[in-house]
């Protein structure tokens, strides 16, 4: 059996580009008569058949522009998306935009329904399901087939594409980093499952700051919070291993941390210090308001689509994928000592 082949292959197997391919493909003048019968014959054997998708997407440009998203219950999502529109609008894009819900079968199912032929590419924050399942065969066939693709915030190496995302890391550690150079002597961590990469490397931010400062990283009063179980329970076991700061890697987790706070009548921030994630409504008008990493949304959503439409818009021999790293900055409010 013959294997599926692409654009890139046949470019990749004859030493010649893709373009040169894809004009060779459509019989162009432009390309030597030796050329495009080698071109030809070797597409031909291997029953090469063009993604109509992808010949409507290069070809026939629609102004329009897909997104899906986790979920929108998160400040940040909600600014991604202000910041996307506001910046296709500039350039003369719409945008559409779908939810996974953090279902694998949703993301599957939105990408082929984006993928029709409607829109010119794609922004995607890859969903909870996905990341734990590590399938990506949907993301890479649209790569493969050169359709547009932009990751942000939730990415994975695998997939060969631009990726735009906060500093994650380093917004971890700069918490952390507070919490201790401010007395906190035993910080919780309020994270998200492993599989969840952002969750992951704000652990690794938080780590390295323990390190740093000698301390010994205790998992006992790590929490990977499940989300389809009490949130509130699960925080609340870290409260009888007597911490006195902690670091949420979002507003939500920080939130609940606090109210559990409040009904041991802990003070805040003299005796159990909070910091949280996202710089929301919720941190900005709880009692007491919320220490937070801010991770401009908005920005990072103008960054995304400036970035897929000059994918879309540039014609390159040669596609190099890029990565742009978003800086985030920590908003200090009542939750902490400063």
């Amino acid at each position: 059996m013959k294997q599926k082949i692409t654009i890139k292959t046949i470019a990749k197997e004859l030493g010649v580009s893709t373009s040169t391919v894809s004009k060779a493909l459509k019989d162009s003048h432009e390309i030597s008569l030796e050329t495009k019968e080698r071109i030809q014959a070797y597409a031909n054997h291997y029953n090469y058949k063009p993604n109509s998708l992808a010949l409507q997407l290069r070809n026939q440009k629609t102004k329009l522009i897909g997104v899906i998203l986790p979920k929108i219950v998160h400040h940040f999502f909600s600014t991604v998306i202000k910041g996307i529109e506001e910046g296709a609008s500039t350039k003369g894009y719409r945008i559409m935009v779908c939810f996974s819900g953090e279902s694998y079968r949703k993301e599957v199912e939105n990408l082929k329904v984006l993928s029709n032929g409607s829109v010119d590419g794609l922004i995607v924050s890859i969903a909870s399901e996905t990341l734990a399942n590590k399938d990506f065969n949907h993301f890479k066939e649209l790569v493969n087939e050169e359709i547009p693709l932009v990751l942000f915030d939730r990415v994975v190496d695998e997939i060969r594409c631009d990726k735009v995302v906060v500093d994650d890391v380093g917004a971890g550690y700069k918490a952390t980093k507070h919490l201790l150079n401010h007395g906190c002597k035993k910080i919780a961590l309020i994270t998200t499952p492993e599989h969840v990469n952002v969750g992951a490397l704000r652990r690794k931010g938080y780590e390295r700051a323990l390190k740093e400062n000698n301390i010994n990283v205790d998992t006992s009063i790590i929490v990977e919070i499940n989300e389809s179980e009490d949130i509130k329970e699960q925080i609340r076991t870290i409260f009888k291993e007597g911490v006195d700061g902690i670091f949420a890697v979002n507003e939500i987790y920080a939130a609940k941390s606090i109210r559990i706070a409040k009904e041991k009548g802990l003070q805040i921030p003299n005796e159990i210090s909070v910091i949280g994630f996202t710089d929301g409504q919720i941190s900005a008008y709880a009692s007491p308001s919320i220490t937070t990493i801010a991770q401009h949304g908005l920005t990072m959503g103008k960054q995304v689509v400036e970035t897929l439409i000059e994918r879309i818009e540039k014609d390159a021999e040669e596609y190099n994928p890029k990565t742009i790293v978003i800086t985030s900055d920590l908003k200090l409010r009542e939750s902490t000592r400063n």
